[in-house]
């Protein structure tokens, strides 16, 4: 059967000369085809399939075509899938509706540039070989991702591709070798299989066929069957999670605790119910609400807690550190801390948040600072913390917190595992995001980074998804959103250190130094531009 004879639907000749109006809008669908991967549907076949889609719009396109493909693909998919930043800056972030939807575009574009780097250079890859640049589609994917992970100030690895399949504990597995960048990689491969397919007109179509046949056989055998193989953790152990579902404020009186006294009480209580479990850890998470342990409202809450507990309490807290700033004054600083409370009422432990949510908790660029003053003023001033510090729960079992943005860095989270954490504690404030897909891509990222690490994490959130995740990314989820209450979540201690916890984004930095070789050998011989 010659391409000649196949269907039109089946037929997408790279060399057609297909109007570049055609391939700008098909580019665009596939980005807001990507995003149902991750919002409304959350079906992960489009993940399979859009990138692959995308890659035959670039295929035989102008080099500066090329490049606008995958920056309006970007541009669909940021707007599809993370819309709820605009939201979230409209309603709780003190801009204008208009001005949070400015903000939102420029994160779209800037994803644009990226991804527009990804497909112009597959083109002109492309130019010397095609079936190279449909070799080199994943790595270049997978450097494009990591860049965008590693921009200076403004990192944002939210919602990589690899990300989609996080609900999958067959496929999710690789990542102990590979990390997020490795199941991203495959997919990625996935699409660029088809492309190949859809592109190797000296290959017959029959000899395609079967290839693609046998790779969705594969990629099919590892979403069911993997599954199967995937062992079961076992927890000796139950934390009290306190979800406490306060709203969110722009600002606090000053007689905060006053006002909240009955709501502090019912905390407590929940914290302090008898339960056949007999938990041994108590965590209420980032709130907002003013806990700091240098308001004695507080701290003398959180000792009385964990005394009346006999077992440790962390929480998140906002803690206030002398510091000697620019204009040479000593004062207060400001950090987003976690603190444990040991059952004699001590606090023996801070964690201080060391990747802040820009815009939002810090300002990233100074000289911007006018411009952001302009938009909003309710830009946070936190200082940055320091150190990955792990602290030690009784029987000498190491734990480490990170702080709601902080689970979407890899890199940043095995750190805790290297330096001897035996558990994750991951406390956020998701409220943030009311009913927006947020949450529940919050929630697949930190499942993730349990299984990365092979550690158990304890999720707990002010208003959901509060939830434990065990080093196989099974998820326990006990409390509904949006409401007020306490479940105990399983865990247990891990001492085994993962291929990822051990190298890191070793896969990655490899994605790079390949795509940097065949985007280099391209310019040894001279090409059209």
């Amino acid at each position: 059967m010659s391409a000649s004879h196949w269907p039109d639907w089946l037929r997408l000749d790279p060399q057609k000369n297909f109007p570049t109006a055609f391939r700008l809008i098909i580019s665009a669908i596939t980005g807001a085809g990507l995003a149902l991967s991750f919002t409304w549907l959350y079906f992960p076949v489009y993940a399979w399939v859009s990138i692959g889609l995308l890659l035959m719009m670039v295929l035989g396109a102008k080099p500066r075509v090329a490049y606008f493909c995958g920056f309006y693909h970007a541009m669909a998919f940021v707007f599809a899938s993370l819309s709820w930043i605009a939201e979230v800056l409209a309603v709780h972030g003190g801009t204008s509706r208009l001005a949070g939807w400015g903000i939102l575009l420029l994160i779209a574009m800037v994803w644009g540039v990226l991804t527009g780097g990804f497909t112009w250079t597959v083109n002109r890859i492309a130019r010397r070989s095609v079936a190279l640049a449909c070799i080199a589609a994943p790595f270049v994917w997978v450097t494009s991702e990591f860049a965008r992970a590693h921009l200076p100030e403004i990192g944002f690895p939210w919602n990589l591709l690899g990300y989609s399949a996080a609900a999958n504990p067959g496929l999710l597995q690789m990542t102990t070798v590979t990390g997020i960048y490795g199941l991203s990689f495959v997919m990625a491969g996935f699409n660029s299989l088809l492309a190949w397919a859809d592109a190797a007109k000296t290959v017959s179509p029959k000899k395609r066929l079967s290839i693609i046949l046998a790779a969705v056989a594969i990629v099919l055998c590892a979403v069911f069957l993997g599954a199967r193989f995937v062992p079961n953790a076992r927890a000796n152990h139950f934390a009290r999670a306190v979800q406490p579902n306060f709203p969110e404020v722009d600002a606090y009186p000053a007689d905060w605790f006053t006002i909240h006294k009955d709501d502090m009480d019912e905390l407590d209580q929940l914290s302090l119910e008898p339960s056949a479990h007999h938990p041994d850890l108590i965590i209420w998470p980032e709130a907002p609400a003013p806990f700091s342990w240098q308001d004695n409202h507080f701290s003398k809450r959180a000792s009385s807690l964990a005394i009346r507990a006999e077992h440790p309490f962390l929480a998140g807290v906002v803690e206030w550190k002398a510091e000697k700033f620019p204009s040479g004054h000593i004062g207060q600083a400001p950090y987003n801390s976690a603190l444990l409370v040991d059952p004699q009422g001590q606090k023996v432990f801070v964690y201080d948040k060391r990747h802040l949510v820009p815009f939002g908790e810090y300002e990233p660029f100074p000289l911007i600072h006018r411009v952001v003053q302009s938009v909003s003023d309710e830009v946070g001033g936190f200082h940055k913390g320091k150190a990955a510090a792990v602290g030690t729960l009784p029987g000498e079992y190491k734990f480490a917190v990170f702080i709601c943005y902080e689970a979407i860095f890899p890199g940043e989270i095995r750190q805790f595992a290297a330096q001897g954490a035996n558990l994750f504690i991951n406390i956020s404030n998701d409220g943030w995001f009311e009913k927006s897909a947020a949450a529940v891509q919050h929630l697949h990222m930190a499942r993730v980074r349990a299984v990365e690490n092979r550690r158990w994490v304890l999720r707990v959130t002010n208003s959901g998804i509060t939830a434990a995740i065990d080093p196989y990314g099974k998820v326990y989820e006990n409390i509904p959103r949006d409401v007020r209450g306490a479940a105990d979540l399983p865990y247990d201690v891990r001492t085994d250190r993962t291929l990822y916890t051990r190298f890191g984004d070793w896969f990655a930095w490899m994605c790079v130094l390949v795509s940097v070789i065949l985007l280099f050998s391209t310019f040894w011989k001279k090409y059209d531009s």
